[in-house]
């Protein structure tokens, strides 16, 4: 063991005994709201495919139609040779589907929160920044990243935001707002209207992280920034999620993405989406303003959902979307459910601190417009027997 593996093994033995060890297990998405598991098929309520277009077959078929004509890589980052016509033409697309002048493609979420939001507070030494507490792990990095003390207002508590704004910000030469329009752990909605009210008053710029709404929410799915075109100054989202594909985006106007095109570090240095990945967003991008029928299937299903938990007596928090969580509290008990459930045929993952707070552990059960109502029922019945 070399002196490295011996301090990290030390660390892993800190781990274990806080109970909170972690491992890979292999899982392949399937038809029907399905995941194959250890050779077994669950239903799944742990996978963030909400329209289940991970495994349509446009997507699929895109992608190789791609990668046949312009290969399997870009070759490099975006700067030197790694922009293509299909970049320039998704990111168009992007910005198009947004309402917005101009959109930018990321590898990831993270890497989008991560370096853009150090860029932007580059742009204005003593910027004061004010973030919703639940906010993503990487949006409080990028903060961290740029050396700058965020001003945390409680969950959804935009007094408190108010009161920090008049307090903390009143004499900074900027003010920046970070939340997310779905989070991603609770799924509640922030009160978009009520935050760019509050942004204008404060003479405030407004980043809105829209990774869980993005294709479900919103007309057309378009996120429910799209709600109040002009009035949000960024807005990030993803393709993993309800688009069924890989990487993520930031919209908003041109002099913003030429901005982050000349100074977000994650952008600059990282090599450019392959051509299957943008044929599979392009494929995405084609169907999902006409899937409000499975947007609407979608919100049903978590009424019925939440209806079943509150009958079990299980705390659903603010859900209102197809996030539903059900808070157990204990991480041993979230963890022993989560097990019941698994040998009962159903994935509904449990998730514990750091992720969310102490004494919240809980189901985190995300649904997908390929389940039934049947499924839902099912579900719930498996989790009064396991109860």
């Amino acid at each position: 063991m070399s002196r490295l593996d011996s301090h990290l093994q030390a660390a892993l033995a800190r781990i274990d005994k806080a109970g909170q060890r972690r491992t890979l297990r292999a899982t392949a998405l399937a038809p029907r709201g399905r995941v194959i598991r250890d050779g077994r098929e669950l239903v799944d309520f742990s996978s963030n495919d909400y329209l289940g277009l991970a495994r349509h077959p446009l997507l699929t078929e895109r992608a190789r139609e791609w990668t046949a004509r312009d290969g399997t890589g870009s070759g490099a980052s975006r700067l030197v040779t790694g922009t293509s016509a299909a970049h320039l033409a998704l990111e168009a697309r992007i910005a198009a589907f947004k309402g917005t002048e101009a959109a930018l493609l990321f590898a990831s979420g993270w890497q989008a929160n991560a370096a853009v939001i150090p860029a932007l507070l580059a742009a204005t030494p003593g910027v004061a920044v004010f973030t919703d507490r639940l906010i993503h792990a990487s949006m409080h990095a990028g903060v961290a990243m740029a050396g700058v003390r965020q001003h945390r207002f409680r969950h959804n508590d935009l007094d408190h935001l108010e009161t920090l704004l008049a307090s903390k910000g009143a004499d900074a030469p900027a003010r920046l707002i970070l939340t997310e329009s779905v989070f991603s752990m609770d799924g509640d909605r922030a009160d978009l209207p009520r935050l760019t009210a509050i942004a204008e008053a404060h003479d405030a710029a407004l980043f809105v992280d829209e990774a869980h709404a993005t294709g479900v929410l919103g007309p057309q799915g378009r996120g429910l920034s799209a709600e109040m075109p002009g009035r949000i100054d960024l807005v990030m989202g993803t393709f993993s999620k309800a688009l069924g594909g890989f990487g993520a985006y930031v919209a908003g106007s041109r002099v913003l993405i030429d901005y982050l095109v000349n100074t977000a570090s994650g952008f600059i240095f990282t090599t450019a989406p392959p051509p299957a990945v943008l044929g599979a967003i392009d494929a995405a991008l084609d169907l999902v303003p006409g899937m409000d029928a499975e947007r609407a299937h979608l919100a049903a299903l978590g009424d019925r959902l939440r209806e079943g938990l509150d009958a079990l007596g299980l705390d659903h928090g603010h859900s209102s979307t197809q996030i539903v969580p059900a808070v157990i509290g204990a991480e041993e008990d979230a963890m022993a459910l989560s097990a019941k459930l698994e040998a009962a045929g159903f994935l509904a993952s449990a998730i514990r601190p750091p992720t969310v707070p102490p004494g919240t552990s809980r189901l985190r059960l995300a649904l997908r417009a390929s389940h039934s109502a049947a499924d839902i029922d099912a579900l719930l019945a498996a989790i009064g027997d396991a109860l």
